[in-house]
C-alpha cells in the first residue's frame, strides 16, 4: 500500500474519532439514533470524497478502497466508545443514589497535590479501595477526584495510602451557559464521584523514587532562586502547567494576552532541546546522536508528566534524529499525520482534549503555511522573518479552535507573540539548562537560574501591560460546530490550491464575517432576559439589543465562574448598567473591569461615589424598553417592565411590604418565597432555591403557575418569540 492510501485511512481514523460528537461526548451510552446519524454521516462523507476527489487528485486511490476507508471510519468511532470511560458495577459512585453524604474513603493517591482553579484546596486523584459510612465498610473501586484543605501541602504523594474523610458527591452538569463542564471534565478522566475531603491521615512510609520527585526538586531550586512568582513561572515554562501550581492571577495574565500556550510544556521546548542536542553531538557518530537524543527526549517527556503534547512533539523529534540517522528527508506533515494516528490509537480519547489539538494545530501550522510566511518577509533578516512567522502561523490555525471554545480570542495574540519571542527564548533556553544542573548540583542550580530573575520579571512587568491594552480580551460570543468546520475548510483549501491563495484576502475577510457578523446581529437586535442560577441569589442579564444590565454580579466566585462565562457565551464585552444590591456585592462586581467594560455602576445601598451611584427608593432606570423600579432597597423589591412583561424581583424579608407598593400584578415572580407565589399568582414564578416543596410546587399547579426551579432546572431564559426555556442544557463545545 503506498503513502497516499496510508494517509487517507489514517485521515479517515481521525475523522471517526471526531464523529462521536454526534454523541455528546462523553457519552457512554449513546442511542441508536445517534449511532445511526453518525455512521450515515460518515458514509456519506467517503461517498463525497471518492466521487469528487479523482476529479482534482489524478492518483486518487478509487473503486473498493473507499469501502475500506469507509470502515475504518466506523470503526474509529465505535473504538473511541469502548473505550469511553464507564462505572464499573462496584464504582463508588454507585452507592451515591444521587445523593452528597459523608463518607470515609481509604486508597492509593495517583496524583501529585495540586491547586483547585480558585487556589483555596488541593485535588488530587485517588484510587478508591474502601468506603465507610455509618460504620459500615465496603470494598470498591473506581476513581475519585478529591479536594482537601491547605494544609495538607507536600503531605501526600503518588503511590501513598491515604484514608479521607469528607462529603461525597456526584458532579453535575453545569446550571448556566458557558459555565465550565465539571460533570464531563471527570467523566473522561474516568472519575464519577468527587470529595469534598477534611481530615485526613496517611501511611508514612519512604516515598519510592518517582519522576514527581524530580519536578519537586526543580521547582524548589527555582523557587529559590527566583522567588515565588518568577520561579513558578519558569518552572511552568520548563516543565508544563500541569506540573506547576502557577498563582492564579499570573495565569489569567498570560491566557488574557494570548500566551497560555508559553506555560504548557510543548513543541517550542522540545525543539530548543533538539537543537542543543544536535549543536552539542555534531561532531559524533550518528549512532551516538541517536542514542543521546531519544535519551534526553525520553527523560525530558517523565520530567514533564508525559503530556499529550509533549509525546507529540517527542514523537516528531524521535523521528527527526532516525532521519539524521539514516541520512533521509522527513517528510514533516507525513511525520506529524503519523505521530498523531499513533498516538489516538494508544488512547483515543486525546481527541477531545485541548492541548493535544491546538499542539497539532500549531505544528500543523508550522508546517504548512510557515513557508508563504517567511517567503513574504523575505526583504527583512532571515532571523527576524523567522521570529514574526512562527508565532503567526501558529497563532492563525489555532485561533478559530480557541474562539470555539471560549467564546473570545485576545486581539493582539500574533504582535504579543511576536514581541515576546526573544524572551521566550531566553527564559526558556536557561531555564532548561539550570534544570539539567538543579537535578544534579540543587545549589548550583539554584545560582544559574538567579541570572533568569531580570528577564522573567521584565516579562511578567510586560504581560500586565499588554493585559491592560483595550480589546485585549475581545468575546464574540458561541459559534456552531458548523461554521468552525467551514472556517478550516477554507484555510485547508487556500493552503491547497493557487486560485484561493490568490484570493485569500478576500476569504480571510469572509472568514472573519462568519464569526464577527452573528454576535453584532444578536447583540444589535435581541431582546432577552437571563436568569443564571447562583447562591444566594440569582443574577439576572438583561439584553435589551445593544443595552445590557446585570442585575447582583454577585460575589467574586459567581462572577468569575458564572456570569463572566455567560457574557463570554453571549458575546457581550460592554454592560450598560450593573446593579448592585449592597456594597459587598458591589466590590465583589468589580471583578468584571479587566474582561468587560463597565459603564455605569449602581448600589441599593452606601454612599455613593466618583465610581458608583445610588438608586434610592422611587428611583427609576431607563435602558431601551426595559424599565427597573426600586420599590424598596434593602431587603430589595425590585420591578421591572421588559417591553410588555412585568417582573417583580423580592426577597424573603420584603414580602410584608409586597402589596402596597406594587401598582401592576406582576407576570412573572422572581423570589423564593412561598407566601409571595400564593399573593400574585403570577403566570410564571422562578425559585432560585434548591429546594422546593412538594406542597408548594402542587399548589402553584392549581393556580396554574408555571414554575422554574433553578435548583433543578439550572438557569431560565426569556425572549418575546420564545417565551421561556431552560438554558442548562445548551450544547458546549466537547473540548476541554
Amino acid at each position: 500500500m503506498n503513502r497516499d492510501r496510508w494517509t487517507i485511512l489514517c485521515l479517515a481514523y481521525i475523522i471517526g474519532l471526531l464523529s462521536t460528537s454526534a454523541f455528546d461526548y462523553p457519552n457512554p451510552h449513546p442511542s441508536w439514533q445517534q449511532w445511526t446519524i453518525a455512521i450515515a454521516g460518515l458514509v456519506l462523507l467517503t461517498f463525497i470524497a471518492a466521487l469528487f476527489l479523482p476529479r482534482w487528485w489524478r492518483e486518487c486511490p478509487r473503486g473498493k478502497f473507499w469501502l475500506a476507508a469507509a470502515l475504518v471510519t466506523i470503526l474509529g468511532a465505535v473504538y473511541l466508545q469502548l473505550r469511553t470511560p464507564q462505572p464499573s458495577h462496584d464504582d463508588i459512585s454507585g452507592l451515591l443514589n444521587g445523593r452528597s453524604q459523608p463518607a470515609t474513603v481509604s486508597g492509593i493517591v495517583l496524583s501529585e497535590t495540586r491547586l483547585t482553579a480558585n487556589a483555596n484546596r488541593y485535588k488530587i486523584w485517588l484510587n478508591v479501595q474502601f468506603f465507610e459510612t455509618q460504620g459500615k465498610k465496603t470494598k470498591v473501586s473506581g476513581k475519585l477526584y478529591v479536594t482537601l484543605p491547605k494544609k495538607i501541602e507536600n503531605q501526600l504523594y503518588p503511590n501513598q495510602i491515604a484514608i479521607i474523610r469528607g462529603i461525597l458527591y456526584q458532579p453535575r452538569s453545569p446550571a448556566n451557559p458557558g459555565a465550565f463542564n465539571f460533570k464531563a471534565y471527570l467523566a473522561k478522566e474516568g472519575a464519577f464521584a468527587g470529595l469534598k475531603g477534611g481530615e485526613i491521615s496517611y501511611k508514612t512510609k519512604e516515598p519510592v523514587f518517582g519522576w514527581w520527585m524530580l519536578r519537586r526538586r526543580v521547582v524548589e531550586v527555582f523557587k529559590r532562586g527566583l522567588g515565588d512568582s518568577e520561579g513558578l513561572l519558569v518552572s511552568s515554562m520548563v516543565l508544563g502547567q500541569k506540573a506547576v501550581d502557577l498563582p492564579p492571577n499570573l495565569r489569567n495574565l498570560f491566557v488574557k494576552t494570548g500566551l497560555a500556550h508559553v506555560l504548557a510544556a510543548s513543541g517550542f521546548q522540545v525543539s530548543l532541546l533538539l537543537g542543543v542536542v544536535l549543536r552539542l553531538t555534531c561532531y559524533r557518530p550518528p549512532k551516538q546522536q541517536i542514542t543521546i537524543g531519544i535519551s534526553v527526549l525520553i527523560f525530558y517527556g517523565g520530567l514533564t508528566g508525559l503530556q499529550p503534547s509533549i509525546l507529540r512533539a517527542i514523537l516528531m523529534g524521535i523521528g527527526v534524529l532516525i532521519g539524521i540517522a539514516c541520512q533521509r528527508k522527513i517528510r514533516p506533515l507525513g511525520a506529524l499525520l503519523l505521530v498523531g494516528t499513533l498516538l489516538l490509537l494508544v488512547n483515543p480519547q486525546w481527541i477531545w482534549d485541548l492541548g493535544f489539538q491546538l499542539s497539532f494545530l500549531a505544528t500543523f501550522g508550522l508546517v504548512a503555511t510557515m513557508p508563504a510566511f517567511t517567503q513574504r518577509l523575505d526583504w527583512l533578516p532571515s532571523i527576524l522573518a523567522d521570529a514574526i512567522a512562527l508565532p503567526s502561523a501558529a497563532s492563525l490555525w489555532t485561533l478559530p479552535l480557541l474562539i470555539y471554545v471560549f467564546y473570545g480570542f485576545c486581539f493582539y495574540v500574533i504582535p504579543n507573540n511576536i514581541l515576546l519571542s526573544p524572551l521566550l527564548f531566553l527564559i526558556s533556553l536557561g531555564g532548561m539548562a539550570s534544570a539539567a544542573v538543579a537535578l544534579i548540583l540543587p545549589e548550583v542550580g539554584s545560582a544559574i537560574v538567579s541570572l533568569l530573575y531580570l528577564p522573567t520579571h521584565i516579562l511578567i512587568k510586560i504581560v500586565e501591560f499588554l493585559a491592560n491594552l483595550p480589546l485585549t480580551s475581545l468575546a464574540v460570543g458561541k459559534i456552531s460546530l458548523s461554521i468552525l468546520v467551514l472556517i478550516y475548510s477554507l484555510m485547508i483549501l487556500i493552503w491547497l490550491t493557487q486560485w484561493w491563495q490568490r484570493r485569500w484576502w478576500w476569504v480571510g475577510l469572509a472568514m472573519v464575517a462568519l464569526v464577527a457578523m452573528p454576535a453584532i446581529y444578536r447583540n444589535l437586535t435581541l431582546v432577552q432576559v437571563t436568569v443564571l442560577a447562583a447562591k444566594p441569589d440569582p443574577v439576572v442579564v438583561i439584553q435589551d439589543r445593544a443595552k445590557v444590565t446585570v442585575i447582583n454580579s454577585g460575589d467574586a466566585e459567581t462572577v468569575k465562574y458564572t456570569l463572566l462565562p455567560f457574557l463570554a457565551h453571549q458575546g457581550i464585552n460592554q454592560v450598560n448598567s450593573l446593579i448592585a444590591f449592597d456594597t459587598k456585592t458591589l466590590a465583589d462586581g468589580s471583578n468584571l473591569n479587566p474582561y468587560v467594560r463597565v459603564l455605569d455602576t449602581f448600589s441599593l445601598e452606601g454612599n455613593p461615589s466618583s465610581s458608583w451611584q445610588q438608586l434610592t427608593e422611587g428611583k427609576s432606570l431607563v435602558l431601551g424598553s426595559t424599565r427597573i423600579s426600586v420599590l424598596n432597597s434593602q431587603p430589595p423589591l425590585l420591578q421591572l417592565q421588559i417591553q410588555n412583561q412585568h417582573w417583580l424581583w423580592a426577597s424573603y424579608a420584603a414580602k410584608a411590604s409586597f402589596s402596597q407598593h406594587l401598582s401592576v400584578s406582576p407576570q412573572v415572580l422572581l423570589s423564593s418565597d412561598k407566601g409571595a407565589m400564593r399573593q400574585f399568582q403570577p403566570k410564571v414564578a422562578i425559585a432560585n432555591a434548591s429546594y422546593v416543596s412538594s406542597q408548594t410546587r402542587q399548589q402553584l399547579q392549581r393556580q396554574g403557575t408555571q414554575l422554574y426551579w433553578t435548583g433543578t432546572d439550572g438557569g431560565v431564559q426569556w425572549t418575546p418569540k420564545t417565551g421561556f426555556r431552560v438554558i442548562s442544557a445548551f450544547d458546549e463545545p466537547a473540548t476541554l
